[in-house]
């Protein structure tokens, strides 16, 4: 196995952000897309590899009746000899309903709120006690945008979150890849990816932020890496904070010393 980037990524991040403790039981969100998929296999590598005192499984929500999925996602847990559950629901069906439907299309957020309700409640009765996503840094831009177009807010996901109400730790190793190696980890290393049964698949607000993003990326290329890096560089953060001088105190002395020097 070629995933030494991979394992490298997931020790920063682990690192960073204290995302794996001695006695977890972790459970991998594995939609069977290219991320988790990775992700499942690189985790129980990296518990091998860096003698990591951890207990791992994962969790497929099942939208509805999909057997060739299922197939595919347990001979690639066999084949490693890893720990896969699939969660049935009933959830496409829901999401169909003329009262749950917008515009004749599927509501994203409702899907993606019954899906973790489920992927969280499972995790709990298999005495799990942290949830494992594969979002990556991309993701995360993503994300970032979203949240100041609609949201009015400059926010992403964290690396790690602790949600109260579910007693439950969510956390993200691949915060530090990009779409792109994690697309030639899986490609170098064989590993398979069921197609998405999402209808609004390609079609969905993520999406065109995506494209959004390829296109500064082809006119700016270093401000793909710049992106990334400016996620984690709080030290440079200059947001306007009502109520409070907008001028650091260092700066504000300076620009003194410069006029008393004219």
């Amino acid at each position: 196995m070629k995933l030494q980037p991979i394992l490298k990524a997931i020790r920063k991040a682990d690192q960073d952000y204290t995302l794996i403790e001695p006695g977890d039981k972790l459970a991998v969100a594995l939609s069977g897309g290219k991320d988790s998929m990775l992700l499942f296999l690189a985790l129980s590598m990296y518990q091998k590899f860096e003698g990591k005192d951890f207990e791992l499984c994962a969790i497929h929500v099942s939208l509805a009746d999909h057997p060739e999925q299922d197939v595919l996602m347990h001979a690639f847990a066999n084949k490693h000899h890893l720990n896969l559950h699939i969660e049935k629901t009933r959830i496409y069906d829901i999401l169909n309903l003329p009262e749950n439907m917008k515009d004749n299309r599927i509501q994203c957020s409702l899907c993606s709120n019954l899906k973790k309700g489920v992927l969280m409640e499972t995790a709990k009765n298999l005495g799990c006690n942290k949830v494992v996503f594969g979002h990556h840094g991309d993701d995360a831009m993503e994300t970032l945008l979203m949240n100041m177009i609609h949201g009015a807010r400059i926010s992403t996901f964290a690396p790690k979150q602790y949600m109260s109400r579910m007693n439950m730790t969510m956390i993200r190793p691949f915060v530090y890849l990009t779409e792109e190696q994690i697309i030639e980890a899986c490609k170098a290393n064989q590993i398979p990816s069921v197609k998405p049964v999402c209808p609004n698949d390609g079609h969905s607000e993520r999406q065109t932020m995506k494209e959004m993003l390829d296109g500064i990326y082809q006119k700016y290329p270093d401000a793909h890496k710049n992106f990334m890096k400016a996620l984690v560089n709080r030290e440079s953060d200059s947001l306007w904070k009502p109520g409070i001088d907008p001028m650091p105190q260092q700066l504000a002395k300076a620009n003194i010393e410069q006029e008393e020097k004219r």
